[in-house]
């Protein structure tokens, strides 16, 4: 599993998005991109960051910024997720978790004392030419667009 920082590449993205579509992350080059990974559709921390960004979408849009969502949910479940919730950003399907061990997203979690593999909730911020600028840890899944903006001095 990769271990990012601060600096670095990101690295490229091949997926499908919840439409279906062949999605790269070179596609997006010239912008900045959130990319943020997360557990699972319609659950309840997850509906909350999507929600929050979606809530603040045209704020992000006018800083300059493209949304991309990651998690190992297939392309039906990221399309009934997206439609319920009307988000207004792309969601890219890893089933095989190739994207999540290239950003060392896909580890060891602790649950009510448990240890187990699964996805570490995080988000990479990527400049215009790829670059990682900012990386969030520790998410506030109800409050993620003010985290990302402080941080990024907006």
């Amino acid at each position: 599993m990769a271990k990012l920082n601060v600096g670095d590449t990101a690295p490229d993205i091949q997926s499908f998005d919840q439409d279906g579509h062949p999605v790269s992350l070179a596609s997006f080059k010239g912008s900045k991109v959130i990319l943020y990974f997360y557990p699972k559709d319609n659950t309840p921390g997850c509906t909350a960051e999507a929600c929050n960004l979606r809530d603040n979408y045209q704020i992000l849009i006018e800083k300059g910024f493209k949304i991309i969502g990651v998690s190992a949910d297939d392309e039906k479940s990221h399309k009934n997720f997206s439609e319920k919730y009307v988000l207004p950003f792309a969601l890219f399907s890893d089933k095989a978790k190739n994207i999540m061990m290239d950003y060392g997203v896909w580890g060891k979690k602790k649950l009510y004392g448990k240890e187990y593999e699964g996805i570490n909730r995080m988000t990479f911020i990527i400049d215009e030419v790829g670059k990682i600028t900012h990386i969030f840890t520790k998410v506030d899944t109800k409050n993620h667009t003010a985290q990302i903006l402080k941080a990024t001095g907006f």
